[in-house]
């Protein structure tokens, strides 16, 4: 663990998002039999409002469902197959709430990191109501989790909804004005396609008083380059390639 920073460097991108179905609870638990003690999920509401793991906006290509998952109710996302797609051994893997998320961390010692990932159009929805949720869910926990998105509105209505949060804005690319809405945000954290860092790019991030995290390692040769840059997390898939202690 980084001196003052409360998060473990290594953290496992979508549980063990290669290895096993992304954003289910079988890559977390996978993830989790190499040694890491960090994950980073996407996190989006159902119809109803409920907090659950997803990447994209629609279900056809991790889940046997179909259409936008953000029209569908918990109900009817939950009784999904999210395991079949990946292989045969996880057939039958249910798409995980975000309070089912909550619960395996917090009962095993983990640590989150929260990508909020709205379904077009309810960006400002999603951030207020993923930051309530994790609020309530990490109620009195020493190490909240780190709410992390692309999306600037989305990280706002988190900010106003629960401003003791931590919170990091992520970018793939350098667009004007990302320093004066990262500060704004109160971000604690940037988080960058890895390729974005060089030694000038970590400098001013670090001078601007931002942790810096890398998305998404998964060969040697780039995760030595940032241990050797100095910054201070790094999202792979390859959770049985990196030990989470190096």
């Amino acid at each position: 663990m980084n001196s003052g920073w409360p998060y473990p460097r290594w953290i496992a991108h979508r549980g063990a998002g290669k290895q096993a179905p992304e954003n289910t609870l079988a890559a977390f638990r996978l993830g989790a039999t190499h040694g890491y003690r960090m994950f980073e999920c996407d996190v989006k509401l159902s119809a109803d409002d409920v907090p659950f793991l997803l990447h994209d906006a629609t279900l056809e290509r991790t889940s046997n469902g179909k259409g936008t998952a953000g029209d569908q109710s918990w109900h009817a996302l939950s009784l999904l197959d999210a395991g079949s797609w990946h292989s045969r051994a996880h057939a039958g893997e249910p798409l995980a709430s975000l309070d089912n998320l909550a619960r395996y961390c917090q009962h095993n010692g983990y640590f989150l990191n929260i990508e909020i990932k709205p379904t077009p159009g309810a960006e400002v929805l999603t951030g207020q109501v993923v930051a309530d949720a994790a609020a309530r869910l990490w109620a009195g926990a020493a190490v909240p989790p780190l709410l992390t998105s692309f999306r600037p509105e989305a990280l706002k209505a988190a900010q106003a909804a629960q401003p003791q949060l931590p919170r990091g804005l992520l970018l793939d690319s350098w667009w004007d004005g990302w320093v004066d809405i990262a500060q704004a945000l109160d971000c604690t954290a940037l988080v960058c396609n890895h390729a974005l860092w060089d030694a000038a790019s970590v400098r001013t991030a670090k001078q601007a008083g931002f942790r810096t995290l890398s998305y998404t390692v998964n060969d040697e040769w780039a995760a030595r380059r940032l241990l050797d840059l100095g910054t201070d997390g790094i999202i792979t898939d390859r959770t049985d390639l990196f030990p989470p202690d190096a």
